[in-house]
């Protein structure tokens, strides 16, 4: 019998089964790996050990359970991670749970409003009269009974308060519904006129609904497309302002349906809008996601990376301005994707392609996809003369900034030769200009994403020699008698290092790990997992070991000895006290440092 919900669902799911639906993980050896999803990198040092039922990355330190993993990759709290879980378990959480009270936290309130919103604009749809005519419109563009109901679109009815009355009367607040951004509250200087005894009203009124989900399939925002013109909403399309729950910066629409396939087929093509994303999958082609009503930005391509990076690119690309399309796929360029574009006959978009064209045609037209590359030569080319020096100095301007990003530079030198070639000028006229020029990456993106490499959590030399003494202790417990005194000055480490001192020979890591903190038990789990992904470890000579990581730690604290006693020298020099004892201090500390290098 299971004690808690807890227990019961780290029963019931596998962690890599839960990491893998995220991350694409390699295996090696007993265990598995992948690049971090929570930092960018190029070599991997994201592990996942089944039998431990625990991940770590070495690089950025971050690791736990799948309750953890979940907290990180969702950006939630327990009680939330512990709901996501239970669903995917299939275990049921009642009021008695341990926990539960954390469960129902705000964010999980605004899930619940964005929920009970997304069936009452169903219903609209599929009942009111107006929703009927909208439901008419989305079958006239082609969209089928069974797309409507799997994305489930809705209608929202043009009154002032149809959705905030139905919250209301089912217990939610104002403020709630506000928060939740499906409602607005009236201002004195709001352009648009309620009747005056609204003090909120609906966002969103006589727009077909489009729910936007997070990687659950919990409704998160909304989009909504006009449908009943009004005299104070023209924009064709709004969005779901930000919200506890709501981040389009970091929402792929779509992708909640679209992962596993991606993953699959290891590319994954984005494009515009919400009808592309449907129609595409209502095809069958459902490796589409789209952007959400923003440009592409750093948090989205992490996400994207976790399951390819082969990304195929279906809109409106201008490379010779300063678009936020084009900045976005520079973005994807810098991160290492491989970036093809798929181009549509009469400039139409997906939707409208496949409605006329059919499903098979967009096959063709995504099989058919330009290189980024081969598509920027040609659009440049294609816009000035390149026989005319102005023409080949804005071709060049446009493409050796794209040329600049290539990370390969074998590819690299193919594109110079190929710009030379074509602009008939020698290639190291090229490579000089080449030289000169910046990859265009605007500031906001290199903060946010580029730069994080140089800001993880970095360890000293003493910090992984402790760590490593650890790891041989738990390999071999007996070695404990090597170690008189501790050396350690790293908090987590000296406090196993005492518990494993305390116990002796009779140390036994499982009980011990019952007795301390979450924290310091995470802290044993990496190190642990470290030993499995440490070739040959088993076959270590652990005493030996052993003794060259105190001789390491000691010349460590010879050496900030002999920095200390340097200054305090000065210091008495210039204050013209006796010296002598600190330079016969000195010189012993000399000795022995230069005794322990020799050995």
């Amino acid at each position: 019998m299971l004690n808690s919900p807890i227990e019961e669902i780290k029963s019931k799911l596998d962690i890599v089964d839960v990491v893998s639906n995220y991350v694409r993980l390699q295996k090696t050896g007993a265990n598995y790996r992948a690049l971090c999803p929570f930092h960018s990198e190029k070599n991997p040092s994201f592990f996942v050990s089944p039998a431990r039922q625990i991940w770590h990355c070495f690089s950025c330190g971050k690791g736990g359970d799948i309750f953890g993993f979940i907290k990180e990759i969702e950006n939630v709290e327990f009680g939330d991670a512990l709901k996501i879980l239970a669903q995917r378990a299939g275990v049921e959480l009642k009021s008695q749970d341990p926990g539960y009270a954390r469960w129902r936290t705000e964010r999980q309130k605004l899930l619940e409003i964005c929920e009970l919103s997304a069936r009452f604009f169903e219903k609209q749809l599929q009942s009111s009269q107006k929703g009927q005519e909208a439901k008419e419109y989305l079958l006239s563009r082609k969209i089928s009974e069974d797309s409507i109901e799997n994305w489930r679109l809705g209608y929202a009815p043009n009154t002032w308060n149809g959705l905030t009355d139905f919250l209301g009367e089912r217990g939610y607040r104002n403020e709630e519904i506000v928060k939740a951004g499906l409602a607005v509250q009236k201002e004195i200087s709001n352009t648009q006129h309620p009747p005056s005894n609204i003090q909120i009203y609906d966002r969103f009124r006589g727009r077909i609904m489009f729910p936007v989900f997070d990687l659950n399939s919990q409704v998160i925002g909304f989009g909504g497309r006009i449908f009943e013109q009004t005299p104070e909403e023209i924009a064709k399309y709004i969005n779901t302002p930000a919200t506890l729950i709501y981040n389009k910066s970091q929402i792929l629409y779509g992708l909640n349906e679209a992962k596993m396939e991606i993953r699959k087929e290891n590319k994954c093509v984005l494009v515009e809008g919400y009808t592309d994303v449907i129609m595409s999958h209502q095809v069958g082609v459902k490796f589409v996601v789209a952007t959400s009503g923003t440009a592409l930005t750093q948090e989205q391509l992490k996400i994207l990376k976790r399951y390819s990076d082969e990304l195929f690119t279906c809109f409106d690309m201008d490379i010779a301005g300063d678009s936020a399309t084009k900045r976005g796929v520079n973005l994807a360029q810098a991160e290492g994707f491989n970036i093809k574009v798929v181009t549509l006959s009469q400039k139409s978009d997906p939707a409208d392609f496949i409605s006329s064209q059919g499903g098979d045609d967009w096959v063709k037209a995504i099989e058919g996809a330009k290189s980024f590359l081969d598509f920027c030569f040609e659009s440049a080319f294609s816009k000035f003369d390149k026989e005319s020096s102005e023409g080949k100095r804005e071709i060049s301007k446009i493409l050796l900034p794209v040329i600049k990003r290539i990370p390969s530079n074998i590819e690299q030198s193919h594109w110079v030769s190929q710009l030379s070639y074509k602009l008939k000028v020698p290639e190291d006229k090229i490579w000089e200009d080449l030289a000169k020029t910046s990859p265009e990456l605007n500031r906001e993106s290199l903060e946010s994403g580029k730069s994080e490499n140089f800001n993880l959590p970095r360890k000293t030399r003493r910090e992984i020699l402790e760590e490593r003494i650890l790891r041989l202790l738990f390999g071999k417990p007996q070695n404990i008698e090597l170690i008189k005194e501790s050396p350690f000055r790293t908090t987590l480490v000296s406090q196993v290092f005492e518990g494993v001192k305390s116990e002796g020979l009779n140390f036994k890591l499982d009980d011990f790990q019952k007795k301390i903190s979450p924290e310091t038990s995470q802290f044993i789990d990496s190190l642990l997992l470290r030993n499995d992904c440490e070739k040959k470890f088993e076959e270590l000579d652990h005493s030996l070991e052993l003794k060259l990581c105190l001789k390491e730690i000691k010349k460590i604290d010879l050496r900030e000895k002999l920095i200390d006693l340097g200054l305090d020298i000065q210091i008495q020099e210039k204050e013209e006290k006796d010296i002598n004892p600190l330079m016969e201090e000195f010189g012993k500390l000399t000795s022995e440092l230069a005794d322990l290098e020799k050995t």
